[in-house]
C-alpha cells in the first residue's frame, strides 16, 4: 500500500511538474496572439486616414493608422489588446470619430506590419515611440493627448502615462498585474515564482499625475471586475470609475449608448479640469 501511494505520489509531482513546465515555456504564446494579414483599414467606414510608418527606439519600422477627426481638439493614442492587430479595431476607431477624437492607433512589434517579435519591453518602447510621433511629427501637443487602452493595451498605456505628459488616461478592462491574472486561471501553481512577464498595471498607476476613468464591465469572463476596482483605489484624483456590461471582447458595443455617454461626459469635464488647472496657475 504504501509502495502504492508513493508511486501515485510521484506520478503526481511529474504531471504538476510537466504542466508547470509547458506554462512556463508557452507563456509568451498565451499572452501574446499577433495577427500579420491587416485585412481592412478605416477606408471601410468611409474614413480619411494617413498610414504612418515610424521607428521604435532600438530601429524597427511600425506600422499606424492616423484618423483625423474635423476640428477634434484632442488625439487618443490607442494601445490595443493582445489579440489581432488594429485591423480589428475599427468599431472602436469608428466610436472615436463620431466623439469627434483624432486618433492614432498602432501595431506593436511582430502585429500587423510592425516588424519584430513581441516583447514587454517591446510594447513599452513602441507606445512611447507612437507618442513621439504625435507630439514630434505631428508636432500635437501632450495636453491634448489621451492615452487609451484596452485589455493588455490598459497596462501598456498606463507605464506610458507613468512616464509622459498627457490629457488624461482611460483604462478599458485591463488587469491589475501579469502575476495577479495568472493567480486567477493557475491558483495552483507558483504563479509569481516563474512569471516572465510583468505589467505591473497597478504599480503605473500610482505614477500616473493625469486625471484617469477606468472602464469595466461586470460580465468579464477574462478580467475580473475586481481588478478595476483595484486599480481606481490606485489611482490618483481626479478619477473616474464606470461600470458597463457585456464579455471582455465586447462589452463597448453591448454597452453602446452607456459607452459614447460617458466618453461625452468625460471630455467635457477634461475640458473643465484644463480651465480650472489654467486659472489656478494664473498668477
Amino acid at each position: 500500500m504504501g509502495s502504492m501511494l508513493i508511486l501515485i505520489g510521484g506520478v503526481l509531482l511529474v504531471t504538476y511538474l510537466a504542466l508547470a513546465a509547458v506554462l512556463y515555456v508557452m507563456q509568451p504564446k498565451f499572452l501574446y496572439s499577433p495577427e500579420r494579414d491587416v485585412s481592412d483599414t478605416p477606408d471601410e467606414l468611409g474614413l480619411d486616414f494617413k498610414d504612418v510608418v515610424f521607428k521604435s527606439a532600438d530601429g524597427l519600422d511600425l506600422s499606424g493608422w492616423y484618423i483625423p477627426a474635423k476640428n477634434s481638439k484632442h488625439t487618443i493614442l490607442f494601445c490595443h489588446g493582445n489579440g489581432g492587430n488594429m485591423a480589428h479595431r475599427l468599431d472602436s476607431i469608428n466610436i472615436f470619430h463620431n466623439l469627434g477624437l483624432n486618433c492614432f492607433i498602432f501595431d506593436y512589434r511582430g502585429y500587423g506590419d510592425s516588424l519584430g517579435k513581441p516583447s514587454e519591453e517591446g510594447t513599452y518602447t513602441d507606445a512611447m515611440a507612437a507618442y513621439k510621433w504625435l507630439t514630434e511629427e505631428k508636432k500635437i501637443p501632450a495636453e491634448n493627448i489621451i492615452i487609451f487602452g484596452r485589455s493588455l493595451g490598459g497596462s501598456i498605456a498606463a507605464q506610458l502615462a507613468s512616464k509622459v505628459e498627457a490629457r488624461a488616461l482611460i483604462v478599458e478592462s485591463a488587469f491589475t498585474s501579469y502575476v495577479d491574472i495568472g493567480k486567477e486561471y493557475y491558483p495552483y501553481m507558483p504563479v509569481r515564482w516563474f512569471a516572465r512577464f510583468g505589467y505591473r498595471t497597478i504599480d503605473y498607476i500610482r505614477n500616473v499625475r493625469c486625471p484617469v476613468m477606468l472602464i469595466y464591465s461586470g460580465n468579464d469572463e477574462i478580467v475580473p471586475f475586481k481588478f478595476g476596482l483595484e486599480l481606481y483605489e490606485a489611482a490618483n484624483e481626479p478619477k473616474e470609475f464606470i461600470e458597463i456590461f457585456g464579455s471582455h471582447n465586447d462589452c463597448f458595443l453591448a454597452s453602446s449608448e452607456i459607452y459614447t455617454e460617458v466618453w461625452e461626459k468625460w471630455l467635457k469635464f477634461l475640458k473643465e479640469h484644463k480651465s480650472q488647472s489654467a486659472q489656478q496657475q494664473a498668477p
